[in-house]
């Protein structure tokens, strides 16, 4: 099956019908060299199975793992009843209500993993999220923009010590089934016991990055946005929802700028001008980071009308 960068998958038919299988690839198809563990399998299986209490048919069942071959058997989800999320929003299809159930997903998962020792301690991945996310995201804009070294690295460190739930690392569009019955989360490749913050910022930043990809649905990508981030911050319940918001925010404003600067860059940011104004408008956020997801927005649109 196409689309996927880190792992080959397949569609698999059985006597009782379709399932998919996934392999972990040590080197992603990406135009960096970037390489990661391919143990990150299992801990996508362990994050599969950790969050089905809390997630329900919003993921994929696990059929069966094969650890030593870095493979795993899931349920399969045809496309004709499940699009994908990502496609869905370049063709315009854009319902501000679907994205507020991916907040309220996220949000069900991270408040039923918070502070469960237990849990984390079947997750001591942050070797392999630095390795997938804080490496090629943050740390690897300090390089590329030196004036913000400081802030970047501080930022990079900071989530790297923080421990508060069960990470999904990578809620992006192309990771979303839209099914009949709401979102289904799929490739949890990143799982790590960290910064829920992250996931937040994962997601709202590529809502605002479609604003600049199909500036004709800019208003209803907005009212996504805004939809995914107040459901989520309504159902945070382990920690004051200021601090987290606040980490989210920096999050954000770093991630815009690693998809245009990063070892990942957006492949539907195209255009010169386009990559100009994101890391424009990401660079002033980072020097003087909002508090709330609404004024990382706010920046946002200011930056679009000057353009």
């Amino acid at each position: 099956m196409a689309g996927g960068v880190s792992s080959d998958v397949f569609r698999l038919q059985t006597a009782e019908g379709p399932v998919c299988v996934k392999r972990a690839l040590p080197k992603l198809r990406v135009a960096a060299d970037w390489r990661a563990p391919v143990e990150r399998s299992h801990y996508e299986v362990e994050w599969l199975r950790t969050v089905r209490p809390f997630a329900g048919a919003a993921v994929p069942t696990v059929l069966y793992e094969a650890p030593e071959a870095h493979l795993f058997v899931m349920s399969f989800f045809d496309p004709a009843t499940h699009p994908v999320w990502k496609q869905d929003l370049a063709d315009g299809h854009v319902d501000p209500a679907f994205a507020g159930q991916v907040g309220a997903l996220v949000v069900a998962i991270h408040a039923g993993c918070a502070g469960v020792d237990e849990i984390a301690s079947r997750f001591p991945t942050t070797a392999l999220f630095e390795d997938l996310r804080l490496a090629p995201f943050l740390r690897h804009l300090a390089g590329a923009h030196p004036d913000l070294s400081e802030r970047l690295i501080a930022l990079a460190d900071r989530t790297a010590a923080t421990r508060k739930s069960l990470v999904h690392g990578d809620v992006s569009p192309k990771n979303i089934l839209h099914g009949p019955v709401g979102p289904v989360l799929l490739d949890a490749e990143c799982a790590w016991y960290g910064d829920p913050a992250f996931d937040l910022a994962f997601c709202s930043a590529h809502l605002l990055l479609k604003m600049v990809w199909k500036p004709a649905h800019a208003d209803a990508y907005l009212e996504s946005y805004s939809a995914l981030h107040r459901t989520y911050l309504a159902g945070v319940d382990w920690e004051p929802v200021a601090a987290i918001e606040a980490r989210a925010a920096q999050l954000t404003a770093a991630i815009l700028l690693a998809r245009v600067d990063g070892k990942s860059p957006a492949d539907y940011l195209q255009l010169p001008e386009d990559c100009a104004f994101v890391r424009t408008t990401a660079r002033a956020l980072i020097s003087k980071p909002p508090a709330t997801m609404a004024g990382v927005a706010a920046v946002w649109i200011e930056g679009r009308r000057a353009r």
